[in-house]
């Protein structure tokens, strides 16, 4: 069994990002607005401004009260949108129950969309023309790839089947041409459909989901979960010390997948100014 170091990797690649941005001539620039006081989304926003910081990012930090209308938001992404200092503009999920981010994500540029969360770069994604991908999948297939495993007929299941994360992580690694299977909470037969799995990724945000007896001696397993535990403390969701035994490679939470995701946000945002 081996550990994937997600901050391993993650430095390795941030390393070499970083000569990259050292060398344009215009430095890049991320716009992240956040809504509302949620701890967690806070703690997320910190992280990327450190991020951009260490890189050579410009970074612009927007935080808008709870109370902030639709309308609020939505001129206030429209103005970064005509921003030729922002190249990259990141929404922090979730809203507060008020806004409907659906409509809200309308407002980004699809060239600013350093999430890739639009309707076109999901639907390029889909086309096998990968531009822009979202951050978290993007993540775990440089893990894959930094790792070495060969994804090429291996039957990879996904746990969760958000927009988000669910979907394009389908959606990478059938274009690695793997053979997937996405599960969700109507699958029937869930436990048979993961044993069967040679890479199982699970996305559903539930505690220690994943046990022992739903994965096949030598599979590689992903976590993806961020979760609290009954005790308050940083948990996936796979029950790490009951699965790792079995697997021949696997992510923990945390340290896994998680630096990994800000890694990929701070690539697109450097695509976004080579791509002017």
């Amino acid at each position: 069994m081996i550990i994937l170091d997600g901050k391993a990797y993650a430095a390795e690649l941030r390393a070499e990002l970083k000569e990259k941005i050292d060398k344009l001539e215009r430095k890049p620039g991320l716009a992240v607005i956040i809504v509302g006081e949620d701890p967690a989304s806070r703690v997320y926003v910190r992280n990327k401004i450190k991020a951009c910081e260490a890189l050579g990012i410009r970074s612009y930090a927007y935080e808008l009260p709870y109370d902030s209308t639709q309308k609020d938001v939505e001129d206030l992404l429209d103005s970064l949108g005509d921003n030729k200092d922002v190249d990259g503009v990141l929404l922090q999920l979730p809203l507060p129950k008020h806004l409907d981010s659906e409509s809200a994500a309308k407002h980004i540029p699809v060239e600013k969309d350093v999430d890739g969360f639009s309707a076109q770069n999901l639907g390029l994604l889909m086309q096998h023309k990968e531009n822009v991908v979202a951050c978290t999948p993007a993540g775990v297939m440089k893990i894959l790839e930094k790792a070495g495993i060969e994804l090429t007929g291996k039957h990879a299941v996904v746990l969760g089947r958000s927009e988000t994360v669910g979907k394009p992580m389908a959606m990478l690694l059938l274009n690695a041409n793997a053979t997937v299977t996405i599960c969700h909470s109507k699958t029937r037969n869930l436990k048979e459909i993961c044993r069967s799995a040679d890479i199982l990724v699970s996305a559903v945000g539930k505690v220690k989901f994943v046990t022992e007896d739903m994965v096949k001696d030598g599979a590689v397993v992903i976590d993806v979960g961020i979760n609290r535990d009954e005790n308050g403390k940083l948990c996936g969701d796979v029950d790490f010390e009951g699965v790792k035994d079995k697997t021949s490679y696997i992510t923990p939470v945390p340290g896994g997948v998680g630096p990994m995701t800000v890694t990929m946000l701070m690539y697109n945002t450097y695509l976004s100014v080579c791509k002017e």
